[in-house]
């Protein structure tokens, strides 16, 4: 289950370097996630950093990309290498 950061997006660039995939970036006008490398924080910690410190609450599950666990901690093996 990738994340999806929503129009109610404020840009205030906290969520970014939570990260620790790399997958938040700032797209043309909000932050933006790229689904194939966002792992839900799965294998880094036990929540997803970027909810955690979002302010204004814009960091939903993405309904395109469901995804179960196990295929999240395999994605954490595959970027990290591990």
């Amino acid at each position: 289950m990738a994340l999806l950061i929503t129009d109610e997006c404020i840009n205030c660039d906290v969520c970014e370097p939570e990260c620790p995939n790399g997958a938040i970036f700032m797209g043309e006008e909000i932050y933006e996630i790229k689904p194939n490398l966002c792992t839900e924080c799965v294998g880094h910690f036990d929540e997803s950093q970027c909810t955690v410190v979002c302010p204004v609450e814009c960091i939903i599950i993405d309904p395109a990309w469901i995804e179960s666990k196990e295929v999240l901690l395999a994605r954490y093996h595959t970027i990290t290498g591990e």
